[in-house]
């Protein structure tokens, strides 16, 4: 369990709200990330901290890093991509669970199985499921199809306060979309190792020479995506 020292009770108890409660829980996340997220949360999240959390990492008092390891820290802060806190996990589940739905119903119409779905204040305003193929438009990915429907049900291109739920992590063209739109928060089900803009070929997330950044996450409900995209795949060939 983590301790105090190094890290302050309250940031114990930030962290636990984060599902953060143990070294190696703290060493998965990163030091950074964790400081950052504590921020977007709302919390009094100072360098200091910033350093308790690191020292937490290693096993060792914050008095153990050196100026090179504040400096290194620092820069890392502000060089990391956005970040917001998840969702509860069911919340996650119950829309992602949309998200596949759509998924099947692409591959049921011969389309690459991916879904989406844009939510607002916890209710759905945009679905969309791949259909380039049927509609002969290479833009129409499920991505894009759920954030026109979106733009329309608000009445404005902008998606303040709105996330995105895609059963694959989205390529370079809905990336740029995602974050013209000004949306929140993406959440991905699989990796996407050969066009994947959210990591895994390049992180357009995590360009700040951008107008906007949108923060992403990713692996939520990934082996249900895996498996319909396995499964559309070995029925092709």
């Amino acid at each position: 369990m983590l301790s105090s020292p190094p890290l302050p009770p309250n940031a114990i108890r930030w962290l636990a709200a984060l599902n953060i409660h143990n070294r190696a829980e703290l060493q998965a996340v990163g030091a950074v990330r964790a400081y950052l997220l504590l921020k977007a949360a709302g919390h009094s999240a100072t360098e200091r901290l910033l350093f308790a959390l690191e020292a937490a990492v290693r096993g060792e008092h914050w008095s153990a890093l050196d100026d090179a390891d504040r400096t290194a820290l620092r820069l890392a802060a502000a060089n990391h991509a956005p970040v917001r806190p998840l969702p509860p996990q069911a919340e996650q589940q119950a829309f992602m669970a949309e998200a596949l739905a759509l998924a099947a119903e692409a591959a049921s119409h011969g389309e690459v199985p991916v879904g989406a779905v844009v939510v607002h204040h916890n209710k759905i305003i945009g679905r969309g499921y791949n259909r380039p193929v049927s509609s002969h438009d290479p833009s129409a990915h499920a991505e894009m199809v759920a954030l026109r429907e979106a733009a329309t049900a608000l009445g404005n291109y902008r998606l303040h306060g709105c996330q995105l739920y895609v059963t694959l992590e989205p390529c370079v063209m809905c990336a740029g979309a995602i974050l013209h739109s000004r949306l929140d928060h993406v959440l991905y089900g699989a990796a996407e190792p050969r066009t994947g803009a959210a990591g895994s070929v390049l992180n357009l997330f995590a360009e700040r020479r951008l107008n906007h950044h949108t923060a992403v996450d990713g692996n939520i409900e990934s082996a249900a995506a895996t498996a319909l995209l396995t499964s559309f795949f070995a029925q092709r060939r």
